[in-house]
């Protein structure tokens, strides 16, 4: 709910502060969560505004821990609700999943997070009499392999438990817990399997996807057994439930029933079960692999191609790393965790496509080596794989194959291991999953704003503008994007005020999105969520409604748009700055202070009114005009007033001060005492922001916070430089590749095996065009040249040789027709 929607009535205005003392009992938050009402507030403003009704926070709880695996079974403690030991208590989440909370000796209510499919906030209501929930909170539900991993049953070895069967791998399994968090002396342990299997087809003519995700209670490994926090075990094989080849181990107290759902507990991740298999696989376990992969084929071929929608992979890693609004670590290969790439080898690099496809819901992950270079499919088996199924899942997930974590090990990681890790036919799991290359990626444009506040267009126009207010960063009516930015005046050591500004706070929102602001709060960052405070002290990443949110630290926040639209705010030295990513779908659909993207800077100094100033021209005191015409209006503004500062200095009156009037140039005194150490420091490109804001704040830690964000953004914009690829070249039947890097400048050379002759080009470099010379190599046998030279004259040679390469490639061509034909008999 938006606080400015409430304020505008009057005798709310009038009153905001005086009612804090006159709050009366007849009005109730029961229901009303983030309503404002007339005497007093069941926002979350309240708290800081001083204004909740009396029952706020037994009536809009929060809860400890405030997020939970999406598996479920973590004890959520509802904070200022005090209940009667031993009295009833049921929990609603999401209004439909109703199930038995628990009352402790102390009064303190608690609700189990349930089984879910899907990831974000979930809110959830309490009932003590079963007849009304009118009591309401939220927890974060999130992909299990972001949980907190001390509620994790550890598998140990996790090698051994994922290829157990296989040839010399065999013993006892072990597993490890933290037997604390489960509170019980004996302890039972279960296995789950997960499948995804077709709902009727009444149900799935209604609009939803004709499958449907279950996770369910296959068998116990052991019951009553003592909660030491360690278990082995010598696994059987299961012949009743083998078709379940995925899932999670659970440990619960031992007084709960045997697949009992929803109940306090510890899940393992969720693995392949390789070790319950049926004998068929412990007996030969390639062959039944092979098996399995050959029917993945089958199936494969009968599914949508998926591969078409998929966004391409940045050239480089580079740009991998630097396009924050599209892509995002793979914490499975990360270079900044020492580069452990199981599934990648030669890979020391990996990142996901945030997005999932909008059809298909599928994934595109890329991969780099230690050069920097994209790693393909089609020159190594650590090479960059598309998913059929991302693996964070999709909006509005719960179904399959969205469903974070599951549908992608279902259509993509079970498939890796029949093919490729538990037998020799990576080939058939590589023609399904083929690297997508980088030829058509376009980087996204970088503006950012920074110190005292400087501004960087998109297009590379530099200028400064010290209003105070609230401003349109960027504003783009027809894709539906607001940037906000909120200045305050500088403040000096000795509490005067400098004759500049600085950013405060960025607000956020594209189409029907959550409201996102990020702002300065005693020298670090706070985000907000539709004007409440989010916490990050249990996760860094949060999905939200239309956005994401991965906050590494309180200096470091990145705000991430369906649209790839990349909000990056850093904190330095006290200092923000904030740089806006934008793919090239918003070339000429901008407005603001940082500029109209169209790659002419000349037109970026664009008045409200459609004016275009000269950079070459404008004075300071004309930019600073332009500026404060691109205030918001009270009835867009995104931002949070939940302060009597932030009411009285922003919300009641204009969003642009026209009492403030900055300096619009400060002389270079010979006495100042910072004049000489300011030279030292001022250097290169930046060099007159950073002496303007050392002037101007006498700060020279303020002057080198502000050249260090400039050389930030160069070094940005480097990263993001467009490059050339030429596509990727295959290396010739019987013959070799020198190279595997496919960029504009990049020369290639092809040489045959022993008995083959090359026909062909011998070396081929990538232009800058995107076209490589010379034509595709060929490596042809000893005897089919012999037998061409001896036929008629040179030219005839040539075309009997001609001849020969035709029917040496329909003959390959109908080779592999043939061995398909073989598979798809031997499949069925």
């Amino acid at each position: 709910m938006h606080m400015r929607g409430h304020l505008k009535e009057t005798p709310f205005l009038c009153g905001i502060f005086i009612i804090v003392l006159s709050i009366t009992a007849d009005q109730t938050c029961r229901g009303k969560c983030g309503d404002v009402m007339e005497k007093c507030s069941c926002h979350a403003t309240c708290v800081s505004l001083l204004n909740c009704c009396a029952d706020y926070n037994q009536s809009c709880f929060q809860v400890t821990p405030h997020s939970s695996s999406m598996l479920g079974g973590r004890a959520l403690r509802i904070l200022g609700l005090a209940l009667h030991p031993g009295g009833r208590l049921l929990c609603r989440f999401n209004g439909e999943i109703i199930r038995d909370g628990f009352i402790d000796d102390e009064g303190h209510g608690y609700c189990i997070s349930p089984l879910l499919y899907e990831t974000g906030w979930i809110p959830f209501t309490v009932s003590i009499d079963g007849i009304h929930y009118d009591r309401s909170g939220e927890f974060l539900s999130v992909h299990p392999s972001k949980a907190d991993p001390a509620f994790e049953v550890t598998l140990v070895n996790a090698t051994q438990w994922q290829y157990y069967g296989k040839p010399n791998v065999s013993g006892r399994l072990k597993m490890t817990w933290h037997s604390s968090l489960i509170g019980a002396e004996l302890v039972n342990l279960e296995l789950w399997g997960y499948r995804e299997f077709s709902r009727s087809t009444e149900a799935a003519g209604n609009g939803s996807s004709s499958l449907q995700a279950e996770l369910s209670y296959l068998y116990s490994l052991g019951r009553n057994l003592p909660n030491t926090g360690a278990f082995s075990f010598i696994p059987q094989p299961s012949e009743d439930y083998s078709d379940w080849e995925l899932g999670n181990i659970r440990i619960t107290a031992s007084s709960k029933s045997d697949g009992a759902r929803d109940v306090e507990g510890l899940w393992s991740g969720g693995h392949v079960l390789a070790w319950h298999l049926e004998q068929a696989f412990r007996d030969d376990s390639a062959t039944w692999a092979r098996s399995r992969c050959l029917q993945w084929d089958v199936l494969e071929k009968n599914l949508p191609n998926f591969l078409e929608e998929l966004i391409n992979c940045p050239c480089t890693l580079a740009q991998a790393r630097a396009d924050t609004g599209r892509f995002h670590t793979d914490y499975s290969c990360d270079i900044e965790r020492g580069s452990v790439c199981t599934y990648h080898p030669g890979s020391v690099h990996c990142v996901r496509a945030i997005q999932a496809s909008p059809m298909h819901g599928s994934g595109q992950q890329c991969c780099y080596d230690s050069t920097g270079a994209l790693v393909l499919t089609g020159d190594s088996i650590g090479g960059s794989t598309p998913d059929r199924a991302h693996d964070w899942g999709s909006p509005p997930y719960r179904e399959p194959p969205r469903v974070p974590g599951y549908s992608h090990w279902l259509y993509d990681v079970m498939s890796f291991y029949y093919c490729c890790l538990w037998s020799e036919h990576c080939h058939v799991y590589f023609n399904h999953r083929p690297s997508s290359g980088c030829r058509s990626y376009q980087p996204p444009r970088a503006g950012v704003v920074l110190g005292d506040p400087h501004f960087i267009t998109f297009d590379g126009l530099s200028y400064t503008f010290n209003g105070k207010g609230e401003y349109y960063l960027v504003s783009s009516p027809d894709r539906e994007l607001s940037v906000q930015a909120r200045t305050e005046v500088v403040k000096l050591k000795k509490g005067a005020s400098a004759k500049a500004t600085a950013l405060s706070s960025v607000a956020m929102k594209e189409k029907t999105s959550d409201v996102i602001e990020v702002r300065l709060a005693e020298g670090r960052l706070q985000v907000l969520r539709n004007q409440k405070v989010l916490p990050f002290t249990e996760q860094r990443w949060m999905d939200l409604h239309g956005v994401f949110v991965f906050a590494p630290s309180l200096q470091n926040v990145t705000v991430i748009f369906l649209s790839g639209v990349g909000v990056e705010v850093r904190v330095h030295e006290g200092a923000m700055a904030v740089t806006v990513l934008l793919p090239e779908e918003f070339t000429n659909h901008t407005q603001g202070l940082l500029g109209l993207l169209n790659s002419d800077p000349s037109d970026d100094l664009l008045t409200r009114q459609g004016e275009i100033l000269s950079p070459a021209d404008a004075t300071p005191e004309e930019i600073f005009t332009l500026g404060a015409g691109w205030n918001i209006s009270k009835t867009s503004s995104l931002f949070t007033y939940d302060s009597k500062y932030l009411m009285d200095t922003y919300y009641f009156p204009p969003s642009h001060d026209t009492a403030f009037v900055p300096a619009f140039s400060l002389p270079e005194r010979p006495d100042d005492p910072l004049i000489a150490d300011m030279l030292v420091m001022c250097l290169g490109e930046g060099a007159q922001f950073c002496k303007y804001d050392t002037l101007t704040t006498q700060s020279l830690t303020m002057g080198n916070a502000t050249l260090g964000a400039y050389q930030s953004h160069l070094a940005l914009n480097e990263a993001l430089e467009q490059v050339v690829s030429c596509g990727w070249l295959a290396t010739p039947r019987n013959g070799k590749k020198n190279g595997t890097h496919y960029l504009e400048g990049i020369r290639l050379s092809f040489t045959c095996n022993e008995g083959f002759l090359l026909y062909g080009s011998t070396e081929r470099t990538c232009l800058d065009d995107g076209s490589w010379t010379g034509e595709q190599p060929y490596c042809i046998t000893e005897d089919n040249v012999r037998f061409v030279l001896g036929a008629v004259g040179s030219l005839s040679a040539l075309v009997t040789m001609a001849v020969m390469i035709n029917l040496h490639n329909r003959k390959q061509v109908r080779k592999k027709k043939e061995e398909r034909m073989e598979t798809q008999e031997q499949t069925c």
